[in-house]
This record gives structure tokens, sequence and C-alpha cells, in this order.
């Protein structure tokens, strides 16, 4: 492998560390920083190993030239306040052993950032961007297009997010109690980010999968942990494991929406779907049944190839635990999805139409569905709201083809 390969690969894989562990150092107040030691070290790495060759070690080489250029942030610029600079001026040693790159400090930076940067005075956009910039690595560039926004966007939501997080002095060293406080938030914002890989409208399937990937590393790394071992953890992993098994059934070649029903089987990852099992046994000790609980469970039942009635009977149930708990619209649509397969398609449509989302593509979408077979006026006009509604032209094309359909056959 040659440099121009090997430093993106490490770029994704090592800067995330490293900003971790020197972000945890130096405190957000100098986060910018943390960011731009690690950028220059990569940029060293390009310049050096273009000429002299690839290091016997590379992740090594990088992590201490990480080390020295910190080092050499800290006794050159002396930005940190006095109680830093007292410990600057007692040795050089003190300096290299605090900048501390050892695989499990790199874990407790990672964790610490993880909860450091879910802190409630910072909303949930910024909650995403900072992690998926500190912990992830993504580019400016990358998290633009994963928000479909601009990168000037991007820069001025992680500014003000970073000097929140300083007005407020936010520590980067979390406490045991900031742990337990802030694990919801730090789970809703894993979730979110999932979904921002799984459901998002990007056609980039690149990105989007690596979206996914992050969110189950970032996970992971909590149920590895055991303060942060807890259901919920285990209950969102194993949600995402299911989920992302059938991650290349889902979009078609031509970057079109494949329906559950119109999956091939085939295509869904039997390790991850076993992996998922895995974790919701491990999610099941605890008393309390949390949404994600709720939602592994149905993505589970999703995973099993049977259409039973009992398989749907049982997703439904799901549901109707999922909605008393926290409603959302798009539960109440799964719902009614499921409520067709157990009961048929008239009663669901009663359930439906008690909805009223007008204006959502999807509800369209399912009313379409839902009305082909016994009134195709309806399913017609619904689709083609639908394709109004439709964000990209890929899903504008696999309506139209169900449009298509009832016409040809009626």
């Amino acid at each position: 492998m040659n440099p121009g390969e090997l430093i993106p690969h490490l770029f994704r894989t090592e800067y995330r560390k490293i900003v971790s562990v020197l972000g945890r150092r130096f405190g957000f107040e100098h986060l910018e920083m943390a960011e731009d030691i690690t950028s220059e070290t990569f940029l060293t790495a390009t310049q050096s190993w273009g000429l002299e060759g690839i290091p016997e070690n590379p992740t090594a080489w990088l992590y201490r030239v990480a080390k020295n250029k910190a080092k050499n942030f800290l006794q050159r610029q002396k930005l940190f306040e006095t109680r830093i600079a007292e410990e600057l001026r007692i040795s050089d040693a003190i300096v290299e052993r605090e900048i501390d790159l050892s695989p499990q400090n790199i874990i407790d930076s990672q964790l610490h950032m993880m909860f450091a940067i879910c802190h409630p005075s910072l909303s949930q956009e910024a909650q995403i961007g900072l992690a998926l910039r500190i912990l992830c690595g993504f580019g400016i560039d990358e998290i633009a297009n994963a928000f479909l926004t601009s990168k000037e966007t991007i820069n001025k939501r992680l500014l003000r997010a970073k000097q929140k997080l300083r007005d407020e002095r936010i520590e980067t060293d979390v406490i045991i109690t900031q742990i337990e406080q802030r694990l919801e938030a730090v789970l809703r914002t894993i979730y979110l980010l999932f979904n921002e890989g799984y459901y998002s409208i990007n056609q980039n399937s690149t990105l989007r999968r690596d979206l996914c990937l992050e969110a189950m590393r970032l996970c992971t790394m909590l149920v590895e942990y055991d303060l942060t071992n807890k259901g919920q953890a285990n209950a969102l992993l194993a949600l995402m494991c299911f989920h992302f098994s059938r991650f290349d059934a889902r979009v078609s070649k031509r970057g079109e929406i494949i329906l559950y029903e119109d999956q091939d089987p085939s295509l869904w990852n039997t390790d991850l779907i076993s992996k998922g099992g895995y974790f919701l046994k491990q999610a099941a000790g605890g008393k309390e049944v949390s949404k994600y609980h709720l939602e592994a469970a149905i993505a589970f039942w999703n995973t099993q190839k049977s259409d039973s009635k009992e398989k749907w009977e049982r997703i439904l149930q799901l549901y109707n635990h999922l909605l008393q708990l926290e409603y959302s619209p798009v539960a109440a649509l799964n719902r009614t999805y499921a409520l067709s397969k157990a009961s048929g398609k008239r009663h669901a449509l009663i359930e439906a139409e008690k909805l009223d989302l007008k204006g959502n593509q999807f509800y369209h979408a399912l009313l379409g569905e839902l009305y082909t077979g016994i009134d195709n006026t309806k399913a017609l006009t619904n689709l083609e709201k639908a394709i109004c509604l439709a964000k990209t032209p890929a899903d504008k094309q696999a309506l139209q083809k169900k449009v298509d359909k009832i016409r040809a056959d009626t």
C-alpha cells in the first residue's frame, strides 16, 4: 500500500483517537489546537512518507509525532493557565507522560469526550456534529454531505458548539455521576447518528454506511465499559445490528429504496443478525424496558423471513407498547403497516385515515399501498401525492413504478 492509500485510511481510524486524547488533556478551551496538531501530524506524514517511505509501524509513528508536536506546543506557547504552566516548569518527562496514547487511555479519552460533548447545554444538532468531527474523525465536507448542507453552515455550527463548551466551562473529564446522568443523551446521539446513515436521503452509499458503522462502534464502546454496560446500550446496539444487517437489501443499484416486502433475504447479513440476538439477550437483564428494547425487538422480528400472522401480531403488539411509551408519526405509520399484515388492509385503512399526516410522503405512500386492490383511484391519488413530496429522484421512480403497475392492472 502506498502513502496515498494508507494515510486516508489511518486518518479515518487514528484521527479521532489522537484528538480525543489531546482534547481531554488540553480541555475544550483549546480543542481547536488539539485538532490542528492532529491534522498537522497527518500532513507531516504525507510529506515525510512520500520522500522516505512508509515507516515500519505507521500508527506508532503518528503517535510519536503527535506527542512531540503537543509537547512543543505546550512548551512554546504556554497557552494553558497557571496549573498547567506550573507542570510545564517541572520537567519535560511529566509533559511526555501526560500525553498518553496508550490503548487504554485512548479508549478512556474517547468515552470521556463522548459524554462531555453530550452536555445538556448543547443542541442535538451540535452534539451530533461534534461526535462526527471529534469521535468519528469525519471531515467538514463529509459532515456537510451527511446533513445535506454547506461547509459554512457546519463550520459555524461547530464553532458555536465549541464556544458554548468553553463558556460553560465544561470539563473533558466526566465524573461517574455525570456518566449516569448523560447516558440517555449519549444513546440518543448515537441513535440519531445511526438513523442519519440508515434513513438519510443522501445518495452517497459509502458515507451512509460509514455513519452507521461509526454509530455502532461508539455503542460497542459503551457496552464494553462497565459503567455504561446497561440494558439500554445493549438494546440500542442490538437494534443497529438488526437494521444494518439489511442495509444492502434496502437500496437498489440505481439508488431506489426497496420496501421491506420486496427485499431479497439472501442479501441480509446473518452474522449481524446473530450479534443482534446476542445483545438483545444481554439487554433483557434489567427491569427497565426502553424504546430501544422495543425497537430492537421489532427489528428482530423483521429479520425473520416468515410472513406468518403470528409474526405480524407480535410486531403489532410491540408497536402498541412503543407508541404508549413514546409517540412518533414514523412509529404510527409503521404500526399501521404491521396492522395491515396482521388484520388486513381494510382494518389498517381505518387506522391510517385517523393519522391524517397530510404532507407526509410516507403517509401517502402507505395509503397508496393499502388502497391498491380496494380502491385503485384513491391508491393512484395518494401515490401521486407521494411522488410530489418525494425528495429524491430514486424515490420518485420507485413510486412511479407502483403507479404504472396499478394502471397496467386496471
